[in-house]
């Protein structure tokens, strides 16, 4: 387990090992997670707070390999042109239910400022049709996510 530690950090930007892989979903996962919670152009400490735990929460780390997760997932964000080469990763690494739940985590960075903008929604929408989630799979984890916000505001465009 250590040693699967050790080889995950060398590969990341930025600790001496080479870039992490294109097909890794963890990097895919955290891209998506961070493009989502900057979405609306506002990257607020309670949005970032939410990603980060999601990350540790999803993949049970902490620490050094939790910052340099969510690093990672930043910069492959910057660097990315589209959505594509993320969302291709999970569909090949995720089975149905598991994008299913994915969809729920970006709903939870959504929702953890407590309000809904049209571009979060608009890329909560576009990621669940590049991986296979259905639409009344999308609006029902929407729903459940804005049900455990206090004080959400903000309607979805499919509603």
């Amino acid at each position: 387990m250590f040693e699967r530690v050790l080889s995950f950090l060398r590969d990341l930007p930025g600790t001496g090992g080479a870039r992490p892989s294109a097909d890794d979903p963890r990097v895919a996962a955290s891209a998506l997670l961070y493009h989502v919670m900057s979405a609306d152009g506002v990257r607020q400490d309670v949005e970032w707070e939410r990603f980060k735990a999601v990350l540790s929460e999803t993949y049970s780390i902490g620490g050094a390999e939790l910052e340099a997760l969510a690093a990672a997932g930043q910069r492959a964000d910057d660097e990315a042109i589209d959505l594509y080469a993320f969302t291709s990763v999970l569909k090949r690494h995720l089975g149905a239910e598991e994008r299913k739940a994915f969809i729920g985590l970006m709903w939870e960075i959504v929702y953890a400022d407590g309000e809904l903008h049209e571009l979060e929604d608009n890329t909560v929408w576009r990621v669940a049709e590049l991986i296979g989630v259905e639409r009344h799979d999308r609006v029902e984890a929407r729903r459940r996510a804005a049900a455990h916000a206090p004080g959400a505001t903000g309607t979805a465009s499919d509603e």
